[in-house]
């Protein structure tokens, strides 16, 4: 069994195991915040330093002199730089704090990377991903574990080919990272819709309709009354969820519903480090000015350790 059945299969036990009826499945894809941080400069820019380089990075800062801190921000700085041309826009710094927040996807393209590319051609191919994912249990026509290879293939098989966008059936890192996470690509969003109306909609009428829905979080488990938040669920559904009041919820409600347009917290950070770095006003940053402001981008020893040292270190 290879590492992504294992997980699945892991993931199948833990929820039987220890879901209870009361708790609540929760489908929506929301942008997650920047930092668990409060966002007040007059106090401390921890939190602009989690948004810039995420939680854990940020950390390793902290151990850095002032110096340090600057010299690998600089570092920083050019990879941002897109297409190296001296700046750095807001587009390039939402761009780079995107990126700084989901750094934990790219890891796990990464390993997942090395188990599927299996002739090192730096591309996965559908044989490849298909062979070493299902290669074993295809043999099998009644796996002991009750699992539906067969049908899991074919879904894979599906977001494959949508994440595969010139159609050549093999994929470039980018388009195996669409695959893996295809919540976090535009032209990825129709297949999480299909996917997940597909698991709701036990009647298989292309609809999920109020019980549906109910059922795809709460399991009345022979319990006559339901718990608050189910009934609050069954309010959103009538009065937010079913938007043209027919009782049920086509493709479109369904994706307003799992992917909402949630506000960009990534684009009101990139503007407002821009606006508080950029000296010119050209409404562009140079490598200086981040430099020059590099304690609202980074932390260091001396940002972590106080005002005193500050002042030590910097006079």
């Amino acid at each position: 069994m290879d590492l992504r059945q294992f997980l699945m299969c892991l993931f199948l036990c833990t929820v039987f195991a220890l879901s209870k009826p009361t708790e609540k499945k929760d489908r929506v894809h929301h942008e997650p915040q920047l930092s668990d941080k409060v966002h007040n400069d007059a106090q401390s820019f921890d939190y602009d330093h989690d948004a810039f380089l995420g939680a854990e990075e940020a950390k390793t800062f902290d151990q850095l002199t002032p110096e340090e801190s600057k010299e690998r921000l600089g570092k920083i700085v050019s990879k941002i730089d897109g297409d190296k041309d001296g700046f750095v826009t807001v587009d390039e710094l939402k761009d780079w704090i995107k990126f700084a927040q989901k750094r934990w996807i790219y890891e796990d393209v990464e390993r997942q990377w090395k188990g599927h590319d299996l002739n090192e051609d730096g591309l996965v191919s559908w044989e490849e991903y298909k062979n070493a994912t299902y290669g074993y249990v295809l043999d099998d026509p009644d796996p002991d574990d009750g699992f539906n290879y067969k049908q899991m293939m074919v879904r894979d098989e599906r977001r494959f080919k949508m994440a595969d966008k010139d159609g050549d059936l093999i994929a470039t890192k980018e388009e195996f990272t669409a695959f893996l996470h295809p919540e976090e690509y535009d032209y990825m969003k129709d297949i999480v819709v299909q996917e997940t109306m597909e698991d709701i909609d036990k009647n298989a009428d292309g609809f999920i309709d109020l019980e549906e829905y109910i059922g795809d979080m709460y399991s009345h488990d022979g319990k006559a009354d339901e718990p608050e938040w189910v009934k609050t669920e069954r309010e959103q559904f009538v009065e937010f969820r079913d938007k043209n009041r027919d009782g049920k919820m086509d493709k479109e409600e369904t994706k307003d519903w799992i992917l909402p347009s949630d506000y960009d917290h990534a684009e009101a950070e990139a503007r407002h480090l821009v606006y508080e770095s950029d000296q010119n006003k050209d409404g562009k940053l140079t490598k200086e000015e981040i430099v020059d402001k590099y304690d609202l981008f980074v932390g260091s020893q001396a940002t972590d350790f106080g005002e005193a040292l500050v002042r030590h270190d910097e006079f």
